[in-house]
């Protein structure tokens, strides 16, 4: 194994540390006989619990290994993968670097441990080859990412050569891109860790569909992304109006409708802000579409950074990248708190308070378009609560007692509001008896 990895060109840079050069090292000692046998045993059950870590967390099942090698394969950012990643399979000098390096990782998936744990007494080998996750309730790990690495992992499993390997991982990187951007759908700004962006490994599932009414406004919003991840032209958008509309449910559907057309949605907060522009620094050249979410934003009179965020909408001397958007959310139209001094032209501190409105209002004006989502009448209220009742079969009230019992709850908790009607129906169906 350690001949086979030294031989790795394009992806030379797979990190010192990773499990896959601590495995070469440890089959190289083993096969020179320079080892202690307890030492190596626990330098190799070492990396298989390093190996289980990963299985873990990226939810493999089957065989460890060949998921382990392909999910290197699939997360390895090199100027290779990046150009397959647009172009899919390419002609040129690199390819024969490629097909070398992939021929490495085709022995590597073959490799025979058999003799090194005959050896040495150890089973362990065989036992990551038919591995069986136990099934978690709580997922724990991104399903997106689990099943195209597994995906991936049987695909070269069944590779006739080289040149149908080549085929096979070149055609992925197209399909699916590369790295943590081309598996992920989401992710936050993560200020702990050395890489800023973190990958969001549960999501939600929910579709534009599952939102009852506001018929217009998922239109609109429809129309500005379907532009975007085409190429068109198309705007900043602020979604505003009444808590609980469904304005940042609209959002979380609209990336989960057009993922497969490489829409990424990265999740940011106000105190965040002056990460912005590193953010869109590392993602312009990408190939994807990338929507900078803020969820809830506002500010306050004093607060200063809506500033900042201003020049980044509309971008400095280097304008924003084509394939960034920025979508927020906020219960306010105009994003910053004004106060009636605000509506006069004079103040005890500044000469002209007009110019202040204006500074104020221009932030909501830099996205290009506007889409209120306001509470529903009462009927609409009820309209909502029958339609989430009618995907419940597990609900049997009637209407009429449905409209009462909606009624009663919407009295306590919030008033009329799509929020407020789903949280009605949770609790119904967590009250309902179970059925066998």
């Amino acid at each position: 194994m350690y001949r086979l990895t030294s031989k790795l060109i394009i992806y030379r840079n797979i990190g010192k540390d990773s499990i896959l050069f601590k495995m070469a090292d440890i089959c190289h000692r083993f096969q020179n006989g320079e080892y202690e046998k307890e030492e190596l045993i626990s330098d190799i059950l070492c990396e298989i619990n390093r190996l289980l870590d990963v299985a873990t967390k990226y939810g493999f099942n089957n065989n460890l290994w060949h998921n382990y090698l392909a999910f290197l394969l699939a997360m390895t950012e090199t100027p290779f993968t990046l150009v397959s990643e647009k172009v899919g399979a390419n002609e040129g000098t690199v390819e024969s670097f490629a097909k070398n390096d992939l021929s490495v990782f085709k022995q590597l998936f073959d490799y025979d441990f058999s003799e090194m744990e005959k050896e040495l007494g150890i089973n362990c080998f065989s036992t990551i080859q038919h591995y069986r996750a136990v099934v978690k309730k709580e997922r724990i790990f991104n399903k997106s990412v689990s099943e195209k690495v597994q995906l991936l992992s049987n695909e070269i499993e069944t590779a006739e050569d080289t040149d149908d390997l080549y085929r096979i991982v070149t055609g992925f990187y197209k399909e699916y891109g590369v790295g943590k951007f081309g598996l992920n759908k989401a992710f936050r700004v993560d200020e702990s860790e050395d890489d800023l962006l973190s990958p969001i490994t549960a999501t939600s599932d929910v579709m534009l569909d599952d939102l009852v009414g506001y018929e217009l406004q998922k239109k609109k919003l429809v129309q500005n992304t379907e532009a975007f991840v085409e190429g068109r032209k198309s705007n900043n958008v602020l979604l505003y109006g009444d808590a609980g509309t469904g304005k940042s449910t609209s959002i979380k559907a609209i990336l989960n409708q057009y993922y497969d057309k490489g829409l990424r949605l990265i999740e940011i907060y106000k105190h965040q802000f002056k990460y912005l522009a590193q953010i869109i620094s590392e993602v312009k050249n990408r190939n994807y579409r990338f929507i900078i979410y803020m969820d809830d934003l506002s500010f306050e009179d004093f607060e200063t950074d809506y500033k900042y965020l201003k020049a980044v909408i509309e971008g400095g001397l280097e304008p924003r990248p084509e394939n960034v958007l920025i979508y927020a959310t906020s219960n306010r139209r105009h994003l910053i708190r004004e106060s009636w001094s605000d509506r006069s032209d004079r103040s005890d501190d500044e000469m002209h308070r007009s110019d202040t409105v204006q500074e104020k209002l221009s932030l909501a004006d830099r996205f290009g378009i506007s889409i209120g989502y306001f509470r529903p009448a009462p009927q609409g209220f009820y309209d909502i609560v029958y339609a989430l009742a009618e995907r419940s079969p597990e609900i049997k009230l009637s209407r009429e007692e449905l409209k009462a019992e909606a009624g009663k709850w919407e009295l306590q908790h919030g008033g009329y509001s799509g929020r407020t009607a789903q949280q009605f129906i949770n609790y119904l169906l967590g009250t309902a008896p179970e059925t066998e």
